[in-house]
């Protein structure tokens, strides 16, 4: 059978929450019976498990008749080169996407969503069927994409970690982080829980959080209703960031003004690290990939200037 393209077709999976459970416990009836030992259903993992495979063997299929597929697991994507022809399908959650998002440079990324009654999916518009109709118009250009703004932080020797939601730069562990920040002119010694900066793709997530929780403190405290939205307006595309410090604490040498705010592509952010061990960033709530950033070590937080593709 003739294939429309001999442009290498990526597939990007990952692994279910039953094939973690059988990795921790060596079989799938010791996994089954650590699981309803402590009274939950193991049907739901098995039911997950299936469908995602179902749907990686069908996409593979679809795909095949395309051009010729890589599966690629997301163990793998911080050392695999992808060519600049490479044509990129994620099937996950959203988080995969963002993840996959990271390594490329102009590829196109799409979407898919495995299992749609389980996965609302806002970066995943598509699902498995769908591909035989969307790749054809990725590969002759014909199908819109959307630029998604990224986060850089970079250190003084030069390592840089992107984000495509959001970055935490803080302590590893429950212990306060200290750390100097340094925006737009001005400067606070900082004693904290870290720092969270947001791009607009990320606003919806985790500052989303610290902000609906901080409403509700000050409505509690002040008796009255407090709606600060549901995230800071800010489009996927924008050229911006929003950061939050979470639970500042004021005393005799840390300061809690300079807790919120909005980084441009003319500002950028300065933390210097007063950590003297255990200082990390990382990106998008993969703890695992991270920069250390202990004393001495200071971070330029930035709107990046690679942007991803995400296929529309």
């Amino acid at each position: 059978m003739e294939r429309m393209t001999e442009r290498k077709i990526v597939l990007v999976t990952r692994e279910t929450r039953l094939d973690d459970l059988i990795f921790r416990y060596n079989t799938l009836n010791q996994a089954r019976f650590y699981i309803e030992h402590l009274g939950a259903d193991f049907t739901d993992y098995l039911t997950e498990d299936q469908t995602y495979k179902a749907s990686v063997s069908e996409a593979r299929s679809v795909l095949g008749r395309l051009g010729r597929v890589q599966e690629l697991h997301r163990n793998h994507l911080p050392g695999f080169v992808f060519g600049d022809d490479d044509i990129v399908v994620v099937l996950g959650q959203d988080g995969l996407v963002a993840n996959t998002l990271k390594y490329l440079t102009t590829q196109p990324v799409t979407g898919v969503n495995p299992d749609p009654g389980r996965w609302d999916g806002i970066l995943l518009p598509f699902q498995v069927p769908d591909l035989g109709l969307i790749i054809p118009e990725v590969l002759s250009g014909k199908r819109e994409t959307t630029a998604i703004t990224m986060a850089e932080a970079r250190l003084q020797d030069g390592q840089r970690l992107l984000a495509v939601n959001d970055l935490f730069i803080g302590a590893s562990s429950h212990v306060s982080a200290r750390y100097s920040i340094s925006v737009d002119g001005q400067r606070e010694d900082h004693s904290s829980s870290g720092v969270i900066v947001s791009t607009g793709l990320g606003a919806t997530g985790w500052l989303k959080s610290i902000i609906t929780g901080a409403a509700g403190i000050v409505s509690t405290i002040s008796g009255t209703p407090l709606d600060l939205g549901s995230s800071p307006p800010l489009d996927w595309n924008a050229r911006a960031l929003f950061y939050s410090v979470r639970e500042p604490f004021p005393s005799q040498t840390t300061a809690a003004s300079m807790v919120f705010g909005k980084i441009t592509e003319q500002e950028s952010m300065a933390l210097e690290s007063r950590m003297p061990g255990h200082g990390v960033i990382f990106s998008d709530g993969v703890e695992s990939d991270y920069l250390q950033f202990n004393s001495g070590m200071t971070a330029r937080i930035a709107v990046a200037d690679q942007v991803g593709h995400l296929v529309v």
